[in-house]
């Protein structure tokens, strides 16, 4: 494929609208903003949200909690994944992530001790659980934390 062979989806051009151009355009009188009314009007806008005047829907539920900005969102793999690489394998978040047993969309990896690790690894991730720490040191690998 090339640039020069590349066209477009049928039916994805349009005409721009040309508004206010008479009555044979199409979109003559009112230029297809109805009658009267806020949105008739010259520079007739309203925010996101807004609902003519009534409470908008953000300020009649309740809040509750707090969001926590600056959270640490972790990425969760199983131990029992890491039955995919090779023995004596050195492991890192890259490598986790090419195998697609990650995405790179959080913060970091966590390693979880769901399952059993059969083959001897060295692990390095952002964080692992005291059961996955264990059964990899028991399988003879080694965890290492970035």
């Amino acid at each position: 494929m090339d640039l020069h062979t590349l066209s477009r989806e049928p039916g994805s051009k349009h005409r721009r609208k040309r508004v206010g151009r008479g009555m044979g355009s199409g979109t003559g009188k009112t230029s297809g903003k109805g009658h009267k009314g806020q949105m008739a009007r010259k520079g007739g806008k309203h925010k996101a949200g807004f609902e003519g005047g009534q409470m908008r829907l953000i300020r009649r539920l309740p809040k509750r909690g707090f969001h926590n900005p600056a959270r640490t969102e972790y990425m969760g793999v199983n131990v029992c994944a890491l039955n995919v690489f090779d023995a004596e394998t050195e492991l890192t978040p890259e490598i986790i992530i090419a195998a697609g047993l990650a995405n790179g969309r959080h913060d970091g990896i966590k390693i979880l001790g769901v399952g059993e690790i059969d083959r001897k690894l060295s692990v390095t991730a952002h964080a692992f659980s005291a059961a996955a720490r264990t059964k990899i040191e028991a399988a003879g690998g080694t965890c290492n934390e970035v």
